[in-house]
């Protein structure tokens, strides 16, 4: 028996899952310790491997894990201090910004302070033009200076990005070098390692990210698998990107920066499983946890991706309000809120809901740990949809008391009693939910109505059926082991790694040497990160694909060719696609205007992983095991409750109903229908 386990770290609660050969799963939850995320990584470690029986020893497998390490390093700026070396003259490019006012009326606006104060921004004498050309390199005596200049800072980690080091990288490459060996208990990374893409301000500020996270995310993994090894543990840990796939610890600790979306992201190749398992092409997979909650468009059983994202935005959902990072990452919106997400009043006596969250600690009034604030989970509890005895399946008794404190407080200040706040709540959070998915698909070009909404996550299936009734969505699916599928999701994930170089040329002026050696060298990088983690070179797919625009744009199109362009070298296929994808989303083509290529990008992935899903067992259709008053729909209505072990392939419940297990409940109003099919999903459906 071969035994594979994941852990993904979430703001509330770190989810484990062990799979066995045979497809059998165990599964645990466990609040996160942010003081220490290794404490709650083995202690919901210790439970699932108590609960099957299994030693560490016998975890020969894959040890897969998706954290929020850098996440929290980032939003909470307890890093070390971190220096940037720029180009002499470019001091401010981290405060200048892009000059881009993501609110052109708003004189208050406010950005995210840059991670690199401006005392701590350095300036060498250097040059390298446009197209490469190194016109002057820095000199020794200016990097000795330098190397002093930092030392005496008392920085530990250094970035360092010069103007136009995507095109050439040779002066990054010798000052970090230098500075290396004058330095060695500092962290650096050049922005030509971490982003060698256009665009000066993003690549210094990934760059920056990428070293403000390096003294955290490295010894964090060292401690991670140094631990794995004492306790027992054969391998080595694989580390989820946001990109979606998993690399070796060494390499995604050098590249921290291509972490911060790595739980998200497995949630949404879970996603991609089940399409191909249930022969979907389409559809939205919704993810709401603890603390956020998301959303990811699945076309033809892949995830969109996107080269751009931001973080620690000073307004969540304002694009432009963060820091920009760009490396590929699956393509999330950040969508409502979580269960632990804050419920207030504003200014104006109206009802939000988020973004600020109770997290972990306290968590929400239920949680008994001394929140006073009503949250969405307390909302759920006091409207019936989960039971306090029952949480976590009785393991984490919530405090009614507590919950019903707080929702009285809220209420007290609406005019409303508890009920009626914590029906407030439930309707904004679903509304909020909805109106953010129907924008970020939109924005897409894709069409949102009639994708079956697929949910997971803590609270996702509480809520999916509300949300997919505000999208027309065909049918809501809720896969076995929901509230974990994010750690499943791991498992279910390719060794992968996704590289990017800039390289800007008109398509019609393509020259096909230079090609090569770009794309083999991405090829080369991609093929040793994938060796790293076990993957034979033979075993590696090559895709190849590219931003491209029309001259004169200022945002490009991202493409993935068909077949690999370097075969055939064929500058109408090229352009035939791009005018494709251009026409999907704005519906028209400049066919006047020149078409430029603007950067190149390889995935290098591995084979997907072999998985068999365990047989359901043949079982009698299952009875309401109780009824309990439910007040979400309407004051007391007497709604049925099923454990969804219990219910037997095909058996089909007419809403109003709850489904419970052990670490997630789900919700089916009255209109609703939901039958189980032979994977064990419930699929619900209205009408």
């Amino acid at each position: 028996m071969t035994y594979s386990l994941a852990v993904d770290i979430g703001g509330t609660f770190t989810d484990i899952v062990l799979r066995d050969s045979r497809g059998g799963l165990s599964v645990d939850k466990t609040l996160t310790t942010h003081h220490d995320l290794l404490e709650g990584f083995f202690r919901g470690v210790d439970s699932v491997l108590g609960k099957a029986g299994v030693e560490a020893g016998a975890i020969d497998g894959v040890v897969v894990h998706a954290t929020t390490v850098v996440t929290n390093a980032l939003i909470e700026r307890k890093g070390l201090p971190t220096a940037l070396v720029v180009t002499e003259g470019f001091r401010d490019v981290l405060s200048i910004r892009n000059e881009h006012r993501y609110d052109m009326y708003d004189p208050q606006i406010e950005f995210p302070e840059p991670l690199v104060t401006r005392e701590l921004t350095f300036g060498i004498k250097e040059r390298v033009l446009a197209d490469g050309t190194v016109a002057l390199a820095p000199s020794p005596a200016d990097i000795t200076k330098l190397a002093a200049d930092i030392r005496a800072s008392g920085a530990r980690a250094l970035a360092i990005c010069f103007l136009n080091s995507f095109a050439n990288p040779e002066n990054e490459a010798l000052v970090a070098a230098a500075l290396a060996r004058e330095l060695n208990d500092v962290f650096i990374c050049t922005s030509a390692e971490v982003a060698p893409q256009i665009r000066e301000y993003q690549r210094a500020s990934t760059a920056t990210v990428n070293a403000y996270a390096m003294p955290i995310s490295q010894p964090y993994l060292k401690r991670l698998s140094d631990r794995l090894r004492v306790e027992g543990f054969a391998n080595t840990p694989l580390i989820m990107l946001s990109s979606g796939g998993v690399v070796g610890a060494e390499t995604a600790g050098k590249n921290p920066v291509r972490m911060i979306e790595s739980g998200p992201a497995a949630g949404a190749l879970a996603a991609c499983h089940y399409a191909e398992l249930l022969g979907i092409d389409r559809l939205m997979s919704f993810d709401m946890g603890g603390t956020t909650a998301k959303a990811c468009l699945i076309e033809n059983r892949t995830p969109l991706i996107t080269g751009l994202f931001e973080v620690d935005r000073r307004y969540r959902f304002r694009e432009g309000s963060g820091l920009p990072v760009t490396v590929p990452s699956i393509d999330l919106i950040e969508i409502g809120a979580g269960g632990g997400s804050i419920a207030h009043v504003d200014d104006l006596g109206l009802l939000k809901v988020g973004p600020e969250s109770a997290g972990s600690n306290p968590g929400p009034a239920c949680y008994g740990r001394g929140g006073r604030n009503a949250t969405v989970t307390d909302a759920d509890l006091v409207l019936g949809l989960i039971d306090a005895e029952n949480f976590l399946g009785g393991d984490m008794s919530l405090d009614k008391a507590a919950c019903d404190a707080a929702l009285t407080r809220l209420g007290d200040a609406l005019g409303l009693n508890a009920v009626q706040a914590a029906r407030g709540i439930y309707r904004i959070v679903t509304e909020a939910m909805a109106s953010a998915a129907r924008t970020h698909a939109t924005d897409r070009g894709v069409d949102y109505r009639g994708l079956p909404l697929f949910a997971f996550g803590g609270a996702g299936p509480l809520h999916a059926c509300g949300v997919a009734d505000l999208l027309q969505s065909t049918s809501v699916i809720v896969p076995p082991q929901s509230s974990v599928l994010s750690a499943f999701g791991t498992l279910v994930t390719p060794v992968r790694l996704d590289l990017v170089r800039s390289d800007l040329t008109r398509v019609d002026q393509l020259d096909w040497a230079r090609v090569d050696r770009v794309i083999g060298d991405l090829e080369s990088e991609g093929l040793a990160a994938l060796g790293e983690s076990g993957c034979a070179a033979a075993d590696v797919t090559i895709l190849v694909g590219a931003d491209m625009r029309y001259v004169g744009q200022q945002h490009e199109v991202t493409i993935i060719f068909e077949a690999d362009p370097r075969q055939s070298r064929d500058v109408a296929a090229l352009t035939a696609q791009f005018e494709a994808a251009y026409r999907t989303l704005y519906g028209v083509n400049p066919s006047h205007v020149p078409i430029e290529l603007v950067t190149w990008r390889v995935v290098a992935r591995g084979p997907l992983p072999h998985f068999d899903g365990q047989d359901r067992a043949q079982i009698a259709a299952g009875a309401p095991k109780r009824r309990r008053p439910v007040h979400a729909w309407e004051d007391g209505q007497s709604v049925p409750v099923y454990e969804r072990a219990a219910l037997a392939t095909g058996q089909t419940i007419t809403g109003p109903a709850i489904i419970e297990e052990r670490e997630t409940t789900t919700a089916l109003p009255p209109g609703w229908s939901a039958t189980i099919d032979a994977l064990g999903c419930i699929v619900a459906t209205k009408g």
